[in-house]
């Protein structure tokens, strides 16, 4: 298998689908179906990316990218939000939690494996004594088309 991808997810049907498409595509997918457990699970199964429902029970998904963030051992491992909730507002705090990715349900199984690879193929932060770090915080931010025809779902929101 290859790159390893932790999925926080509540929701049964979400978490399979996701973990089998993931599976489908060559990742090593790991679940968590209960928030409070993701933090440990990620540090134990040392993810490459981790794909985090933002609407869970217990504790919320926002809750879960700031703690990974503040965590010395998950801050440079990217994380795809994914929320069914898209209202105005919501990337931003999304962004503000520390997540590099959104993708919104219902999920374009197409559009959330190009999200998957895009985030995967971007540099990880490095520690503050690097300085080359200039410029590559987003690389992928710009790299979307510029508008889709009417009708199909917009790409993945990078962030």
């Amino acid at each position: 298998m290859g790159e390893k991808i932790l999925v926080v997810e509540d929701n049964e049907l979400n978490l399979k689908l996701f973990c089998d498409l993931l599976r489908a595509h060559g990742y090593a997918a790991e679940p968590v179906r209960d928030g409070r457990e993701a933090v440990e699970r990620a540090r134990d199964f040392v993810p490459d990316l981790i794909v985090m429902d933002i609407q869970m029970p217990h504790i919320s998904g926002l809750e879960l990218i700031e703690q990974m963030k503040a965590d010395q051992e998950l801050k440079r491992t990217p994380i795809m939000a994914v929320t069914a909730y898209a209202a105005k507002g919501d990337e931003e705090r999304i962004r503000d939690a520390g997540a590099e990715g959104y993708v919104s349900k219902p999920i374009s199984v197409i559009r959330f494996v190009e999200a998957v690879r895009a985030l995967l193929a971007m540099p990880r932060a490095e520690e503050p004594e690097s300085s080359d770090a200039e410029g590559a915080a987003n690389p992928v931010e710009d790299s979307r088309p510029p508008a889709e025809p009417e009708g199909e779902q917009p790409p993945p929101r990078l962030i």
